[in-house]
């Protein structure tokens, strides 16, 4: 029954984006995983203001927020297929189909957000854009998701020693299983929207995301130790359907890119601000947040990055992106 709503979901939005393709204002979709009013969810819908102002209305956008029309998994195939025209969704995903999306996902490959920034603001994330191409995308942006770190309902983590055992939700991607193996954890990858109950039910002990994610999914009520290793600083993609983008005249290419980019910024100032209030909100659920020894934690990672930095594409990345200053 939920794959077959999702699918009836999917048939909408493309009837839908048809009809308003043969009038004078074109219907386009986007998907994103979050609640409404998440930070990711405003960047997108700032994202559409600006263009239907640019465009004089001739385009518009409707955001499909909290997954109505599935997980990540389920949209970005929509979105290469061309089923819905837009997607925000976590870089993650994309490692199995676009070698570079990898380096942005490798445990401590950032010092902090601001080096993220500069890192997918620069050459590089220019160079991860044009990677995407070939799956049949335009990434528009990189948006902000904070760092993301590991909580559960066992015990608090000050150590690597105390990651022994547990189960943790991940993103479905194989870093991610490889990275809490490394710690002497248990990686469970599950969609996003599954994790609560399997928290409270005990089929995992905790998972790892950042402090807006951790608040708004409401995953403090049942996981209340809250370690900041900040394992990764990963970078959100909003991306369009290739075949949807190159249909666009090249004026109107340059509007949508503009738009995107003057989004980036909105998204970020209220990145920051949902940051602080979610971590207020957390506390006063009673979660413990504790800073453990990092650097135990940054030396585990060795084998992650032996076994997919592998390719001189990738060693060089790795190297250009610590050499960001």
């Amino acid at each position: 029954m939920k794959n077959f709503v999702k699918l009836a979901a999917g048939l909408m939005v493309a009837a839908s984006f048809m009809s308003g393709a043969a009038s004078a204002q074109t219907v386009l979709k986007s998907s994103d995983t979050h609640p409404d009013g998440y930070p990711t969810v405003e960047g997108v819908k700032y994202f559409g203001e600006l263009l239907k102002e640019r465009t004089q209305g001739r385009y518009s956008l409707e955001v499909y927020h909290s997954a109505q029309l599935g997980e990540e998994k389920d949209t970005i195939e929509q979105v290469r297929s061309g089923v819905i025209e837009l997607n925000r969704v976590s870089m993650a995903p994309f490692n199995g189909t676009v070698k570079e999306s990898i380096v942005p996902a490798l445990p401590y490959i950032f010092r902090s957000e601001d080096h993220m920034h500069k890192v997918m603001d620069g050459a590089i994330g220019d160079q991860i854009k044009k990677a995407f191409e070939p799956a049949g995308l335009v990434v528009l942006a990189f948006y902000d998701a904070g760092a993301r770190s590991f909580y559960n309902k066992t015990k608090p983590i000050n150590s690597v020693a105390d990651m022994k055992g547990l189960k943790f939700r991940v993103i479905q991607s194989d870093i991610f299983v490889d990275m809490v193996a490394a710690l002497g954890a248990n990686a469970t990858p599950m969609p996003y929207g599954e994790v609560y109950s399997a928290i409270e039910t005990g089929v995992i002990d905790g998972a790892e995301n950042n402090f807006p994610s951790y608040d708004t999914a409401k995953h403090a009520e049942v996981a209340k130790n809250y370690s900041l290793d900040e394992h990764t600083i990963l970078p959100e993609v909003f991306v369009m359907n290739k075949a949807a983008f190159d249909k666009l005249t090249p004026e109107d290419q340059a509007v949508f890119k503009q738009a995107a980019k003057d989004s980036v910024a909105k998204q970020r100032e209220l990145w920051s601000a949902k940051v602080a209030e979610s971590r207020a909100n957390v506390e006063k659920l009673g979660a413990q947040i504790t800073m453990p020894d990092k650097q135990g934690f940054i030396d585990a990672m060795a084998p992650v990055y032996e076994k997919h930095v592998k390719d001189d594409v990738l060693k060089k990345m790795v190297e250009d992106v610590k050499a960001v200053q």
